[in-house]
């Protein structure tokens, strides 16, 4: 199964009748925040697959079109807070924003963040019971502690997203908010049995959906 994981910044190719071409065999796109919603909605209509999505930080609470305005994209799949099966089987969780430090939009504490994969914790306990994991992918905008994250306020990680990877095993995490400005930045990195990958700009993986493991 071919996912394209996006993020924090928009792709010039990919806002273009070129995605088509580029993108020919990609099953699903995850998008990781702080991406317009029109921008969601292109790559929704040129490819015609599902798109799943957390907001970031920079995300708008209303984006203004020439004829109407919205507060999501439309078509988009919202996973802030939820765990959901998408119809090929692949089960997914997320997480939105990143941990405060000007008290705007989309902003969390780390306590609240802690309460947040807390209340994730029932329907991932009900996946493993019902087919014998907890989820594939956990889907963020901030990163977990210490993994991929910067020192500065705005771009420290999540306490408690290491310990969903520790519990619950995902075999991946995706975020962003993290940019991407020299080659030799990590964006990819295994802790336990999970691969965590930055997604900034896009990033094309595959799973070897659902019983193994192989990560690109």
């Amino acid at each position: 199964m071919k996912i394209l994981g996006i993020s924090d910044t928009e792709i010039a190719f990919i806002y273009s009748p070129m995605v088509v071409e580029r993108f020919t065999d990609v099953d699903l796109v995850i998008s990781c925040g702080d991406l317009p919603y029109y921008y969601l909605e292109y790559i929704i209509s040129m490819l015609n697959i599902p798109l799943y999505y957390v907001r970031g930080n920079h995300a708008s609470r209303v984006e203004f079109g020439t004829t109407t305005t919205r507060t999501s994209p439309w078509g988009g799949i919202d996973l802030h807070k939820k765990v959901v099966e998408d119809d090929s089987g692949l089960l997914l969780a997320g997480l939105e924003g990143c941990v405060t430090y000007n008290e705007g939009p989309y902003q969390y504490t780390q306590n609240q963040y802690w309460r947040s994969v807390f209340r994730l914790v029932p329907s991932l306990l009900l996946n493993k019971a019902r087919l014998g994991r907890y989820l594939d992918i956990f889907v963020t905008h901030a990163p977990p502690w210490k993994i991929h994250a910067m020192n500065d306020p705005a771009h420290v990680g999540v306490k408690a997203f290491n310990w969903l990877i520790k519990v619950f095993n995902p075999s991946y995490l995706l975020h962003g908010h993290i940019h991407i400005y020299r080659q030799d930045t990590i964006t990819s990195t295994t802790v336990g049995n999970t691969q965590v990958f930055n997604v900034y700009g896009f990033r094309e993986f595959t799973v070897p959906f659902p019983h193994k493991r192989s990560w690109d």
